[in-house]
């Protein structure tokens, strides 16, 4: 390789390695829902966030209490540490990486700024709103779509046998095991809690019971908190009632602080 053609290459790899992780304007959204509404985003939950810059290389989280570096990735709102579960460089398209981070409990305000650090470059803040609620129900894909809705005998709620390798079947109106709703930004629980731990020592509720419409029909809940396992995941368990909507594709959605998540996502429902 001529003298020339090498410095070439080693002034393009020094570039990019200096690059400024920037995170897109609206970039920090609701990691189960990726609602663009600029409702915000609510402390304790988990978030998505976009843009260009922010890692190098896939990783993700392996233990409980999550670390607030990984993969070489670090990120602050208003200078608190974020919990991080995983970096994914171009996830979404080129020069669109993803980070995927709790935010933190102890946040307050209207707006916090976020910073992001990459292998040593600390980019530009970024203003995020906050939001004391901002319901949104995990689905496959994100933000519209099947929702991770449990059955009591562990299936989730889906028509039978349309996704390979998970067992499926619907919901059924009455069943004594109910359904359990994996959601994320229903705001604060009744018991502190620290960044990035799970809920495993005790029960945490919310400290506003939400209301869950399937078909636009109000379920019963029975529960609704923290998800022991799972660090920043709510966990709303409901009795499905008489006169729900039968069908493939019903509407589920949680509705609170004059908030209510996307219709897009859907579960199968049977008498």
């Amino acid at each position: 390789m001529r003298f020339s053609s090498l410095l070439l290459v080693l002034l393009v790899s020094a570039a990019a390695s200096l690059a400024q992780p920037t995170v897109s304007n609206g970039g920090v959204l609701n990691g189960a829902s990726f609602d663009k509404s600029g409702v915000g985003v609510t402390p304790g939950s988990l978030v998505s966030i976009f843009g260009s810059n922010l890692a190098s290389a896939n990783a993700q989280a392996s233990s409980i209490p999550l670390s607030v570096s990984l993969g070489n990735v670090s990120v602050t709102f208003n200078g608190v540490s974020a919990p991080m579960l995983g970096t994914f460089p171009m996830a979404s398209g080129p020069n669109v990486d993803q980070l995927n981070v709790q935010l933190p409990w102890e946040l307050t305000g209207a707006t916090v700024q976020v910073v992001v650090t990459n292998n040593g470059t600390k980019g530009p803040a970024q203003n995020v709103t906050l939001a004391p609620v901002s319901p949104g129900i995990f689905s496959i894909p994100p933000g519209g779509g099947q929702a991770i809705a449990i059955n009591s005998d562990g299936s989730l709620a889906a028509p039978a046998g349309s996704i390979p390798g998970v067992a499926t079947r619907p919901a059924k109106i009455g069943d004594s095991g109910g359904l359990m709703i994996l959601a994320t930004g229903l705001g604060p629980v009744d018991s502190s809690i620290a960044d990035g731990a799970n809920s495993l020592d005790k029960l945490r509720h919310t400290t506003t019971t939400p209301t869950v419409l399937i078909g636009n029909v109000p379920a019963q809940v029975v529960f609704s908190g923290l998800t022991p396992q799972f660090v920043g995941v709510n966990q709303v368990n409901v009795a499905i009632p008489a006169g729900t909507p039968t069908g493939n594709q019903v509407p589920i959605q949680i509705q609170m602080g004059g908030q209510t998540s996307s219709a897009n996502v859907t579960i199968a429902v049977s008498q």
